[in-house]
């Protein structure tokens, strides 16, 4: 028996971005461990759902070959092809569409939350931007809070996780680090521990009493109010920093102007829950220092979350919480490592129309100006996790619509590709992962070679580009190549990416004066003037006005968090096999609901046949059926995305999927 252990880092969307040690026994993966060294959070664990990959890799529907639709669209009948085949069929193609309706009728339709530096905003948009198809405007997840956090800070790097046990007070709003972070999990039971006060501010108790001293379960939608009744406390009280503001921020006006008209009292009625748990939330975070804010992405996914996310992210700096170790604010630390891919690939010019990727159901179907005649999707899986499932799935089964999926196993959304391209999982691949969490940027190096003939994504879109007949040089490179120029032109901290490092699979922690960095003390904001904007153009014209959801038709707010079985839709294929929406005692009782029973979720949009499971843990007023479920998962091939709207946040035009209001009764 032939058994050694390959170095490697996981690429999955997930803030800790691990460094791991993979067991091969005779070419084949064996178990998949965290690695006990080199990384500051890894530590030797890693989640169920990494540690489960194996099941992914060789998975009965793995995909593992070129293929070209033979049936009906959804029919799921397709023959095997050649790699050449398929790709001079999709040259052909564009090449017609484009002659005929102009190249933005061709869509790149693509997320990337799990993808590295090579796999995604690489060699894919060199080539489409050589096609000239329309651009995908990336909105499914933090595209407001992302903005919002560019215009206040700069992208600021942000308390590291370690330095969280150095905390008095800690508030998590909007995430679940026991679902999506868990690495920061054992640093929160130690700070508790050392004597911090931890809260936590979200529709669902995802923690105990026994882990956390204050959980305050928001209203879905209306963070925005909560925020800003804090903050009119602070102002009542007289406890905003105004020292520190008048040195360090600007834009304050425009703040102060909007809490003035949320008193507690009006910003309990909204947020629906009692007015002296925000004056306790208010009162131990302006009283207790150090103060670290980890900022989630939950809060976001609704029409006031860009403008909830400001004044959010706004609190540190009110009450200049910062300067000292643990101090500040924790949310995406990716731009503390930048990658100058134009030193790689030149400057891409890419100036065709911008198509909001929330909206894909509504430009399928609605009348479009060209028409979108062909779709190439990778790096996600639409029909889970894009809004208006019904209206997506009737325009993807459009027989004018010509259809490419490149994935790693069969998906929902490859039951409607004309031609499907079998895709590497990072185990088989060369990659660098440049992490939004901790502090690294890791090496990812093939654990196996390729199953089947699944190509990376640098090679594809390169092969693409040969088959269109262009001669640039990045359509000729090998991926070996790619990781050596990529490697090449990263900053990580203060310090040049390590190409041997990195081609070795290894993790390269990042360079800071001091390490890890200190937010007013080593770090400063990376906006024009290095202040803190707190009115970021990024709000519009209306900077925190609030937008009540009100339908009395549909009394019930339906929240689809993420879970600890997927990584957005990925793992569903076999980690989530039923579909549950949870309902809150007091909503369960008068419809006569109880765990177990079958149930069906609906709204003007549709419905979602499943199971119901009763739990305290989840607000009143509330149902919170998960993201990334796959349609086996249900009792009627419908999911949560089937009961959420295509409306987009007047910031950055982010996904509003919690402002879909549902109604819940027995299944007949």
């Amino acid at each position: 028996m032939a058994k050694h252990i390959v170095k490697t880092t996981c690429t999955m969307d997930c803030p800790d971005t691990c460094a791991l040690e993979v067991t091969v026994v005779d070419g084949k993966v064996a178990k998949i461990n965290g690695a006990a060294n080199g990384h500051p959070n890894t530590q030797g664990y890693i989640c169920t759902k990494v540690a489960r990959f194996p099941k992914r890799l060789y998975y009965k529907e793995r995909l593992l070959y070129p293929m070209r639709r033979i049936g009906p669209k959804g029919s799921g009948k397709y023959q095997r092809i050649s790699w050449d085949t398929a790709i001079a069929a999709i040259a052909d193609r564009f090449k017609a569409i484009s002659l005929k309706h102009g190249s933005e009728a061709i869509l790149p339709y693509h997320y990337g939350g799990s993808n590295g530096l090579l796999g995604d905003e690489f060699m894919d948009h060199y080539y489409f931007a050589r096609l000239g198809a329309s651009r995908c405007q990336k909105t499914l997840c933090a595209a407001p809070t992302t903005a919002v956090n560019i215009g206040m800070y700069g992208k600021m790097p942000g308390v590291a996780f370690e330095e969280y046990p150095k905390a008095k007070f800690i508030l998590i709003w909007g995430a679940n680090p026991k679902a999506s972070n868990i690495h920061l999990v054992p640093y929160l039971k130690e700070a508790r521990k050392n004597g911090a006060f931890i809260a936590v501010v979200d529709p669902s108790a995802n923690f105990s009493a026994n882990e956390v001293d204050l959980h305050i379960p928001v209203y879905p939608g209306s963070d925005l109010p909560l925020a800003l009744g804090m903050i009119h406390y602070w102002m009542k009280k007289g406890l905003l920093a105004d020292a520190f503001l008048a040195d360090h921020a600007v834009n304050l006006q425009p703040l102060l102007d909007a809490a003035r008209k949320w008193p507690v009292a009006r910003a309990a009625e909204a947020a629906r829950v009692p007015a002296t748990r925000i004056e306790k939330l208010a009162e131990a975070y302006a009283e207790l220092s150090p103060a670290v804010l980890r900022c989630g992405w939950g809060l976001e996914r609704n029409r006031n979350g860009g403008q909830a996310a400001a004044a959010i992210l706004a609190m540190p700096a009110l009450l200049g919480k910062f300067g000292e170790e643990a101090g500040g604010f924790t949310m995406s630390n990716s731009g503390a490592g930048r990658f100058d891919r134009d030193k790689v690939l030149g400057e891409i010019e890419w100036n065709s129309r911008l198509l909001n990727q929330t909206r894909l159901a509504d430009f399928l179907v609605d009348p479009l100006d060209p028409p979108i005649k062909a779709l190439f999707v990778y790096n996600c899986n639409p029909v889970a996790t894009v809004p208006h499932q019904n209206k997506l799935i009737k325009g993807l089964r459009r027989d004018d619509l010509f259809t490419v999926v490149f994935e790693q196993v069969m998906t929902d959304s490859c039951h409607y590709a004309d031609i499907l391209l079998p895709a590497v999982t990072f185990l088989e691949q060369q990659e660098i992962r440049k992490a939004y969490g901790s502090y690294v940027t890791g090496g990812v190096q093939p654990v196996i070679e390729p199953m089947g003939e699944a190509k990376p994504n640098e090679e594809v879109f390169a092969m693409l580009g040969r088959a269109m007949g262009w001669e640039d040089d990045p359509f000729s490179w090998t991926t070996g190549k790619f990781m050596k120029k990529v490697a090449g032109a990263l900053t990580l901290g203060e310090d040049k990416g390590d190409v041997d490092l990195l081609m070795a699979g290894r993790i390269q922690k990042y360079g800071f004066e001091g390490a890890p960095p200190v937010q007013f003390k080593t770090v400063f904001p990376r906006t024009p003037d290095e202040k803190i904007n707190l009115t970021p153009e990024a709000l519009g014209d209306k900077p925190y006005h609030f937008q009540a959801v009100k339908d009395k038709k549909y009394p019930l707010a339906m929240i689809s968090p993420a879970t600890n079985k997927m990584v957005s839709s990925t793992f569903g294929e076999f980690n989530y096999p039923t579909l549950f929406v949870t309902i809150n005692p007091a909503d369960a009782e008068p419809r006569r609901i109880n765990s177990g029973d079958k149930v069906r979720v609906f709204n003007e949009l549709g419905e979602v046949v499943c199971k119901a499971k009763v739990k305290r843990a989840i607000r009143s007023g509330v149902v919170c059926m998960p993201k990334g479920a796959w349609r086996k998962a249900s009792l009627n091939g419908k999911t949560s995305t089937a009961l959420c709207p295509t409306d987009t946040n007047v910031v950055a035009g982010g996904a509003c999927y919690n402002d879909a209001r549902v109604q819940i009764e027995k299944a007949k």
